[in-house]
């Protein structure tokens, strides 16, 4: 995996404020962790139902799948325009 950097130009298309963007990436990564753990955690749920509790778990390097990182995945939504988002008008104006 490697790194990649970012254009100030991709940001300042969707935004003028640095600090907005960086906003609206950082809440768009934390809905996108509580999906993945509300999903991890409903299928656990299931498992339960069906009495699997003295089976360990083992991961199968073949079914294993690889998630890409919050971040990044907030990331490009955001540069690629996928985000939509408001000013709340109680905010003090600069």
């Amino acid at each position: 995996m490697s790194l990649k950097s970012l254009s100030f130009r991709q940001i300042e298309e969707q935004t003028d404020d640095i600090y907005e963007a960086v906003v609206v990436m950082e809440r768009r990564a934390k809905q996108i962790l509580q999906d993945r753990l509300a999903e991890k955690l409903l299928q656990e749920e299931d498992s339960r139902d069906l009495g699997v509790f003295d089976e360990v778990p083992e991961i199968d390097p073949e079914t294993y799948q690889e998630v890409e990182k919050v971040t990044t995945v907030a990331i490009k939504e955001f540069i690629n325009g996928e985000l939509t988002w408001h000013k709340n008008p109680q905010d003090p104006k600069k």
